[in-house]
């Protein structure tokens, strides 16, 4: 399973369905997507700011995170960034790995 940090803000359409279902209601249908591919919802979080919500994922593959991020920006009322994230563990595993790299010179 990978880890995924979903940033994001609603559009004007997706503001109004936030009016009119609430906060917790969109937490359950992120829960439900996330189970219906495999994965499951870590964390999710309204903000203010820079963006309206901060949703940590634990799914299946890249693949998974794709289609849903497909869907959900489709839809017209979100626009979100995914980043990917590793731990500590992996980032060990990575510094350990040998790259043979050349720079432009």
């Amino acid at each position: 399973m990978a880890k995924y940090l979903v940033q994001g803000s609603y559009t004007d359409q997706g503001l109004k369905g936030l009016l009119k279902e609430g906060g917790s209601k969109r937490r359950a249908v992120v829960e439900q997507l996330a189970k219906k591919i495999g994965g499951k919802l870590e964390a999710f979080y309204f903000a203010f700011g820079g963006d309206d919500f901060v949703i940590i994922l634990d799914l299946p593959s890249n693949t998974d995170m794709a289609a849903a991020a497909i869907v959900a920006q489709a839809s017209g009322t979100v626009k979100s960034r995914v980043t990917v994230l590793m731990t500590p563990e992996d980032m060990d595993q990575a510094v350990q790995r040998k790259v043979d790299f050349r720079p432009p010179e």
